[in-house]
């Protein structure tokens, strides 16, 4: 009987010559909980924490009413790892599989997975789960309540990471602090100095250091650098957090292009593949076609984004346009930013009817624009700053507290003041110190929100 691996055994030699190169792919078939699991956590074995068991029930019901179905789930690396439900069909799974390779090539292929990898190496699975053991041994030291605080602020600081920096970031350096002697190239204040009973200045006390020195946007770093009173498991949780948030922000910066990627090569492996018996290739075809469908169930409009569907869909215009070479090219050169608004040209968008939209609380929407420069932003403004709004650290004042700041001119938004408040209240906990943040509202009116100890907060409007 013919099993998916002898279908495997033949996928891998026939991606070869077409030209596919990848990092060897380790799959395993897995229950459905288990898969669930898996794609709520994001690693097989992570840190416990609640927000994921939230996460879970929000994922199963989404299943159980049909909006969502996991085939696969797949973790670049050295060896990548593929993760595949053991009740999808083999068509299914044949898919999968070639689906994974294609995820595969786009990984070792694309500069910024790439750069993580020389910065982190090819195990992250391995170093996720020695993490997650660690956090049972805290919590066996310290308590589930201490644990918690600082999983739950370094969790809500997760997307705040700056990804122009290196992953293993060292300190600030440190001022040179100013002397009290005037310059040797002053020769009048020299002079004076040297002057007969003349005593020198006293020594004066050398400025504290500003800490930044300059508006710091990685926030999980700053916390875990410079936070007064943080003991050493505590920056240890904060610094597994931001390599983990390094880890998935290529996945999250690549969507569009990689999904697409994937979606062409399993595709055209299927469609290449002649040991596929005709009927197993007929209903992997029809799941191809599921997989890459603009709109979900019946419905003839979208008002969200199939990333599957998008990136197949450019990617054969580019391929169809330039050649193979140059969709190589693009695939190590560039992100979801520079993909769609370099290859999302007006006449694609047009053919797949894209524009942007108003939704109101009464339930009506509204079309904005079917502009191609609108249409992008529409597509692009939720992957902006890892979906994240821009906060600064800007300054720490003398007596330790911190001082954040909102560049809400930069990322085009006010916040939710009742979820801002949340995260205070999270970072003031292991910051120790009062913290405040001046931004604005979602009507753009000023404000600031101070917590000045873990059980107080106070929301105030600034004049403009």
């Amino acid at each position: 009987m013919v099993n998916l691996d002898d279908y495997t055994a033949k996928l891998h030699p026939l991606a070869a010559a077409l030209g596919l190169d990848y990092y060897p792919v380790d799959f395993a078939l897995v229950p459905q909980n288990f898969m669930l699991e898996i794609a709520v956590y994001g690693m097989p074995v992570r840190m416990h924490h609640w927000s994921f068991g939230l996460r879970y029930i929000h994922q199963l019901l989404h299943q159980h009413m049909g909006h969502s179905r996991i085939f696969e789930v797949m973790f670049p690396g050295d060896p990548c790892r593929a993760y595949m439900m053991d009740r999808n069909s083999l068509a299914e799974n044949a898919l999968v599989t070639a689906h994974v390779i294609g995820h595969a090539d786009f990984v070792k292929r694309n500069a910024l997975f790439a750069r993580f990898m020389r910065m982190a190496g090819g195990h992250i699975l391995e170093q996720s789960a020695a993490r997650a053991h660690h956090l049972d041994d805290a919590l066996l030291r310290h308590g589930q309540q201490a644990v918690e605080s600082v999983l739950d602020a370094a969790l809500a600081l997760e997307p705040h990471i700056d990804i122009h920096q290196p992953l293993y970031r060292p300190p600030y350096p440190e001022q040179s602090a100013e002397t009290a002697a005037p310059p040797a190239s002053d020769e009048f204040r020299r002079r004076y100095h040297g002057l007969p009973g003349e005593s020198a200045p006293a020594p004066q006390k050398p400025a504290r250091r500003q800490l930044p020195p300059y508006p710091e946007q990685d926030l999980l770093w700053f916390v875990a650098r410079y936070a007064p009173e943080l003991k050493d498991w505590e920056r240890d949780i904060f610094l597994a957090v931001r390599e983990e948030a390094f880890y998935f922000f290529p996945v999250h910066a690549c969507q569009i292009m990689n999904e697409g990627w994937a979606s062409y090569w399993h595709a055209r492996l299927l469609r290449e593949a002649d040991f596929l018996p005709q009927e197993l290739y007929l209903q992997a075809l029809r799941v191809h076609s599921d997989v890459v469908r603009p709109y979900g169930n019946e419905q003839q409009l979208a008002l969200a984004i199939n990333p599957y569907h998008l990136g197949f869909t450019i990617w054969e215009d580019i391929i169809e346009r330039e050649g193979l070479d140059a969709a190589r090219r693009i695939c190590a050169e560039e992100d979801d930013f520079g993909f769609i608004r370099n290859h999302l040209t007006a006449q694609l968008a047009e053919k797949l009817d894209l524009f942007s939209y108003q939704a109101h609380s009464d339930g009506e929407t509204r079309v904005l624009s079917r502009d191609i420069h609108d249409v992008h932003e529409a597509i692009l403004g939720p992957k902006y700053n890892y979906g994240a709004p821009c906060i600064f650290a800007e300054r720490i004042d003398d007596d330790f507290s911190l001082v954040l700041r909102h560049d809400h001119a930069r990322d085009g938004r006010g916040l939710e003041l009742a979820q801002a408040e949340q995260v205070m209240h999270y970072v003031a906990a292991v910051w120790r110190r009062p913290v405040t943040l001046h931004t604005v509202d979602f009507r753009g009116t000023p404000r600031t929100l101070q917590v000045t100890s873990p059980d107080s907060a106070r929301t105030s409007a600034r004049p403009a």
